[in-house]
C-alpha cells in the first residue's frame, strides 16, 4: 500500500472494522464457527455443478451422487432438445449478417452432426448401449422421436439452405417450431420434442437424486443445504425458483426442507471443479468449509429477529408458480403447469428460458418433473412424459 494512500487512513478506525468482519478471527467468523460446530451432527447436502455430496454429520464419511454431465444419455438428448435453439441461432447469424457467410457454414456443420447423429440413432442403442434405467420400456418412442427431430432439422436446414430468403422467423415458427404448416414435412412440434427431452432428463436425474437422499432417512427439521458454484450459464440459478437442483432437493425433502435453509452460492465450492470425480480427503477437506459457510449465512440471519423484535419479519417467498389465463401476456417466473398436455404452460416456460437470464435451459420441466414423480411414488414408469408418451412421431425417411 502507498504512503499516499495511509495518508487517508484510520488505523484506529481500520482494527475496529476488521474485528467484526476481519475473517475467521473477526466476531463474525467466530459466532459462524460455534454455530457451525453446534450443527456439526446435522445432515449437510452440497450440491455442485455435477454432483450432490451428503454430509451425514459427527465426522462420518460423505457421499456422492453425480448427476447432469456424467449420466448416462444427459448429453445425447441434451442434443436433440438443441436442435431449435440452434436452428434459430443459424437464423440470428443470418439477420445480423445477411450478407455474411457463416451462417450458411453453421447450418451445413449443423446438418452433417445431425444427419450423423440420425443414422447412429436406433432402438437398440437407446435400450442395450445407453441403458438408462429410467427409460426402460420407452427406448421405442425415444428413438423415434431423435429419428423425428433429425430429419424434419435435415430438411428444414436443406430447404432454407437451398432458398434463403425462406429463412424468416415467421418461416421457422411455422414449418419448424410449431408445425402448422407443412412445407418441411412437420407434423409435430419441434416445440414437443424439446420438452420431452428435457422432461426426460429432469425426470431421470430427480429420480436417481430423490431415491439416493430417500435411502438416507434425512432429519429434514435439521437438514442444510447448499447450491454451490456456477449452475449452466453465468448468471443462472441463483434463486430457489430458477435453480432445478433446489427443486430436486425440496422435493426429495416432500417439502418438508424449509426454503431458509436452502443457501445458493454460486461464488463458493471452487474446490469441486465440474465433471472431476472427488477422492475421499478432498469430499472431506470439503466438509469444513462448507458447514461455516451455510453457519455464517444462517447465523447473521438470525441476528434480525434479536436486533428487531416487533418489525415485520423476512419470510421467504413461495415457490408456487404463476397460473397462466386467456389475458397472461407476461410472467417474471416459469409458469405452472396444467397437466402433460398444457402446451400453452410449456411452450411459455421455452420461451422464459431463453429471455431470462436467471433460468437453466435444461430446467426448463425439471420442477413439474419433480412433481410428478412425488404424486406416483418416485416410479418414472407412472409418470406421464409430455410430448412423448401421448405422442406418436412418424418414421419420417431421411431426406
Amino acid at each position: 500500500m502507498s504512503a499516499a494512500s495511509d495518508a487517508h487512513r484510520s488505523p484506529e478506525l481500520l482494527r475496529l472494522f476488521e474485528t467484526y468482519t476481519g475473517g475467521p478471527q473477526g466476531i463474525g467468523g467466530k459466532l459462524a464457527a460455534l454455530t457451525g460446530a453446534a450443527t456439526a451432527g446435522d445432515p449437510l447436502i452440497v450440491a455442485t455443478s455435477s454432483d450432490v455430496v451428503l454430509f451425514p454429520g459427527n465426522g462420518r464419511d460423505p457421499e456422492v451422487q453425480g448427476f447432469r454431465l456424467s449420466t448416462r444419455g444427459f448429453k445425447e438428448l441434451a442434443g436433440i432438445s438443441h436442435h431449435g435453439p440452434a436452428v434459430a441461432s443459424v437464423l440470428k447469424m443470418r439477420l445480423v449478417d445477411p450478407d455474411g457467410m457463416t451462417w450458411r457454414r453453421e447450418a451445413e456443420r449443423l446438418l452433417v452432426a445431425t444427419r450423423a447423429a440420425r443414422e447412429a440413432n436406433s432402438v437398440e442403442l437407446w435400450r442395450d448401449v445407453i441403458a438408462v434405467p429410467a427409460y426402460r420400456g420407452r427406448e421405442q418412442r425415444i428413438a423415434e422421436l431423435v429419428n423425428y427431430s433429425c430429419v424434419l432439422t435435415e430438411r428444414y436446414l436443406e430447404r432454407v439452405l437451398e432458398a434463403p430468403a425462406l429463412f424468416t422467423p415467421a418461416d421457422m415458427r411455422e414449418h419448424y417450431l410449431e408445425a402448422t404448416g407443412s412445407a418441411a414435412g412437420a407434423t409435430v412440434p419441434m416445440n414437443a420434442v424439446m420438452i420431452a427431452t428435457f422432461f426426460l432428463v429432469g425426470m431421470e436425474i430427480s429420480h436417481r437424486v430423490i431415491a439416493w437422499l430417500d435411502g438416507h432417512a434425512i432429519d429434514w427439521s435439521r437438514a442444510m443445504a447448499l447450491v454451490v458454484g456456477r449452475q449452466g450459464r453465468p448468471t443462472a440459478g441463483v434463486t430457489w425458483t430458477t435453480n432445478s437442483v433446489c427443486a430436486m432437493i425440496l422435493g426429495a425433502s416432500r417439502h418438508a426442507l424449509s426454503l431458509d435453509r436452502l443457501f445458493v452460492a454460486p461464488h463458493a465450492g471452487s474446490e469441486l471443479q465440474a465433471g472431476a470425480v472427488p477422492d475421499m480427503a478432498t469430499l472431506r477437506a470439503f466438509e469444513k468449509p462448507m458447514r461455516q459457510l451455510w453457519a455464517h449465512t444462517r447465523t447473521v440471519s438470525e441476528l434480525g429477529a434479536l436486533m428487531y423484535e416487533g418489525y415485520p419479519r423476512y419470510e421467504p417467498a413461495s415457490t408456487t408458480r404463476p397460473v397462466l389465463d386467456a389475458g397472461t401476456r407476461t410472467v417474471a417466473e416459469m409458469p405452472a403447469i396444467g397437466g402433460p398436455d398444457d402446451w400453452r404452460a410449456l411452450n411459455t416456460r421455452l420461451r422464459v428460458v431463453l429471455e431470462d437470464p436467471r433460468q437453466l435451459l435444461s430446467g426448463c420441466v425439471t420442477d413439474y418433473a419433480v412433481d410428478q414423480l412425488q404424486a406416483h411414488g418416485n416410479d418414472p414408469a407412472r409418470v406421464q412424459v409430455p410430448g412423448l408418451d401421448a405422442v406418436d412421431y412418424p418414421p419420417l425417411p431421411g431426406p
